[in-house]
């Protein structure tokens, strides 16, 4: 009974620390900080006639700056805060929705009508790691 009561009191401390950070609400406004700044860095500099890779790289080493921590984000998560915030908030990226295809590796921009229309999946010369899913 006292070596159960020995270990109750060490692992109480544990349980608490552990408990409270399970507890306390998560930080959500750095995350909305770094897509609205990735996004305005992005679309801002396609605007202004910057090609897609430069104005990524741009945007996806801002976001990966802002969060702290040993896990960076993702490419595809970064890409994916991006195009929340310019949908979010459409007023403050004037054009920009135009650009969004290329951040998931269409190269393309925004899709022609040919491609929307098409039921027809790519045929094995089309298709590529990249393009995977542009049926």
């Amino acid at each position: 009974m006292v070596r159960l009561r020995q270990r109750l009191l060490v692992l109480l401390p544990i349980v608490g620390i552990t408990g409270m950070t399970l507890i306390s609400p998560p930080i959500a406004s750095s995350s909305d900080d770094s897509a609205a700044k990735g996004a305005q860095v992005y679309c801002f500099m396609r605007s202004n006639g910057n090609g897609h890779q430069v104005s990524w790289e741009a945007a996806y080493a801002l976001i990966k700056r802002q969060k702290s921590g040993m896990f960076k984000t993702s490419p595809e998560h970064a890409a994916v805060m991006i195009t929340e915030a310019v949908v979010k908030d459409p007023g403050s990226y004037p054009d920009c929705g135009k650009f969004l295809g290329n951040l998931f590796g269409t190269g393309k921009g925004a899709a022609s009508s040919s491609n929307i229309n098409s039921t027809s999946s790519p045929t094995s010369s089309e298709w590529s790691e990249d393009n995977r899913y542009s049926y």
